[in-house]
C-alpha cells in the first residue's frame, strides 16, 4: 500500500487545487492507498509525492495543470 502527500500553497489560494486532486485520486485508487495527505506550503508550491517520491512538481512541469494526468502519474507509482 502506498502513501500520497499533496503540497500546496496557502497564499497562492490552490487549496481548491489540492482537494481537487485529492478527490480524484480517493475515487480512482482508494483502495490500493493507506493515506492521502494535504500538506500546507507556501513560496508558489504544488507538489504530490507517492511514498515520497515527487510524481508531479508545478515548478518543473511543462504543462498545464491537468487532474487526470497526475492521477494517471500516481496509478502507475501505487500499481
Amino acid at each position: 500500500m502506498s502513501s500520497v502527500e499533496i503540497e500546496y500553497c496557502v497564499p497562492c489560494g490552490f487549496r481548491e487545487r489540492a482537494v481537487d486532486v485529492q478527490q480524484a485520486v480517493l475515487s480512482g485508487l482508494e483502495r490500493e492507498l493507506d493515506s492521502v495527505r494535504l500538506v500546507m506550503g507556501d513560496h508558489g508550491v504544488f507538489r504530490i509525492s507517492v511514498d515520497d517520491e515527487t510524481v508531479y512538481d508545478k515548478a518543473e512541469a511543462s504543462e498545464e495543470f491537468d487532474v487526470d494526468a497526475i492521477v494517471r502519474e500516481v496509478r502507475s507509482h501505487v500499481m
